[in-house]
């Protein structure tokens, strides 16, 4: 950041009267700009015992499958995000949804909340960011084609959730490594 987004003015990056960390501030109007993590709302659609995911239509890593997810808009709840990014990219309405993980990603700035629930129907189809959408079976993720590492754990912790009969909420914080 170069300039103050509240008067156009030079910032400087300095640890601010009662802070902690250097925050880039303005010396004209005294704006401290904040650089927070974003929060990523995704969901795991069920039907009949199968998931649905979508293969990236659009880049990092268009052609790979995830789990609907995108960024938290605001004026929005993070359950109503996760629902909305679901019926964007997968054309999918969600019955009920329950939160399912939690997962920080220091290294780039991210928290994902995850949410898994069935769907209303067996409706759904590719939204403006999908290749296409598809059921797997747990047996049939396409494992060596998912987009992210996160979406990867994510869904190695449903698979042993729905394997053990017994789904937790996940909270854990993940490498840079994965």
């Amino acid at each position: 950041m170069n300039y103050c987004s509240a008067c156009g003015a030079p910032v400087t990056k300095k640890v601010p009267d009662g802070d902690n960390l250097p925050r880039f501030v303005c010396e004209a109007c005294r704006a401290i700009h904040y650089h927070n993590p974003k929060i990523v709302a995704g969901c795991i659609p069920e039907w009949n015992g199968d998931i649905l995911l979508c293969r990236r239509a659009i880049e990092p890593k268009s052609g790979l499958w995830t789990f609907p997810a995108g960024f938290m808009e605001i004026g929005e709840s993070i359950e109503q995000a996760a629902a909305r990014e679901t019926f964007e990219e997968a054309q999918a309405q969600m019955e009920r949804i329950s939160l399912f993980a939690v997962l920080s990603l220091p290294h780039i700035g991210q928290a994902y909340l995850v949410f898994r629930g069935p769907m209303r129907s067996s409706d759904f189809g590719a939204g403006e960011e999908s290749l296409e959408v598809q059921l797997f079976s747990l047996s049939a993720i396409p494992w060596d084609q998912i987009a992210f590492p996160v979406v990867r754990d994510v869904l190695r912790r449903y698979v042993e959730d729905v394997t053990r009969g017994e789904f937790q909420v996940h909270v854990a914080s993940l490498p840079d490594c994965l």
